[in-house]
């Protein structure tokens, strides 16, 4: 179909009906909007130490192992909520996190999510794994996207039922949607965004890139990240968000060789910074 200025009018890719149910379902979501930025000279260096041993180690998997390590010591954070009238929270064991994917399914490019579990106790390098293996992987065929295949298929009215029979009860929630989420174009000149993604914690990653810093009263170069936290305001307020991003933040400038203990502490200056 043409419209009277010649643009041409269709329907809308059933590859994309998945996004519309997501951002239908998150509509209630009150979102505050916090960020820093974080001086990635750490997790740099750990990940050209990775690259000589012929190991990849990705940003991504940095932050969701820090994160989940974070979060598992802020309950209240890691947690979901449902219902109007009479709200009911729900609080997990598992922090669970949620990575976005930039894929084309259908000659069509789209975004596509999945949840790795347990992140809080997984090494690095599982997570990395884990991380390559979707990223690498065809959707059409994955049988952990055989879901969203399904919603692509079925009429809208349908789909929706089933979206949100899959999301909506708390007890599948982490499941399904995660704890928290990251999503990140830091392989894109984007120095920071927000996001919302339907978790009560929701990281944006920025570019690493170059710029100058503040380091014992005189100015220095090191590669910093803009890091933005978006909190659902229904579940917890500023001050524990804070302390989220905080925890985050001084995780990854402190970011050490990740001992082969699941249950290793945390770094002292990411738990004396929390503190403050």
């Amino acid at each position: 179909m043409s419209g009277a200025n010649g643009a041409r009018i269709s329907r809308i890719a059933p590859q994309r009906r998945h996004t519309l149910q997501f951002l239908r379902e998150i509509r209630a979501f009150s979102p505050v909007f916090l960020d820093t930025e974080v001086d990635m000279s750490a997790v740099q260096r750990l990940r050209a130490d990775a690259r000589e041993r012929g190991e990849r180690s990705s940003v991504l998997s940095y932050v969701l192992y820090a994160t989940a390590r974070v979060l598992a010591r802020h309950p209240q954070a890691n947690a979901a909520i449902r219902g109007g009238g009479r709200p009911r929270v729900a609080r997990y064991p598992s922090v669970n996190g949620k990575i976005t994917l930039d894929k084309t399914v259908g000659g069509e490019r789209i975004v596509l999510s999945t949840v790795l579990a347990d992140l809080q106790h997984t090494e690095l390098a599982e997570i990395q794994r884990q991380i390559e293996h979707h990223r690498d992987g065809d959707p059409q065929v994955m049988p952990e996207y055989a879901g969203t295949r399904l919603l692509h298929r079925l009429p809208w009215p349908v789909g929706g039922w089933l979206f949100r029979l899959g999301v909506r009860p708390l007890s599948r929630r982490a499941a399904t949607f995660g704890t928290f989420a990251v999503t990140s174009l830091s392989h894109r000149p984007v120095d920071g965004f927000a996001s919302v993604g339907g978790t009560t914690i929701t990281l944006g990653l920025g570019q690493v890139a170059e710029r100058p810093v503040v380091r014992d009263g005189r100015v220095a170069v090191a590669p910093t990240m803009r890091l933005t936290l978006t909190f659902d305001h229904r579940v917890i307020d500023g001050a524990e968000a804070a302390d989220v991003l905080a925890g985050i933040k001084a995780a990854l400038e402190t970011f050490e060789r990740p001992s082969t203990r699941p249950d290793a502490p945390a770094p002292a200056a990411a738990q004396s910074q929390e503190a403050r």
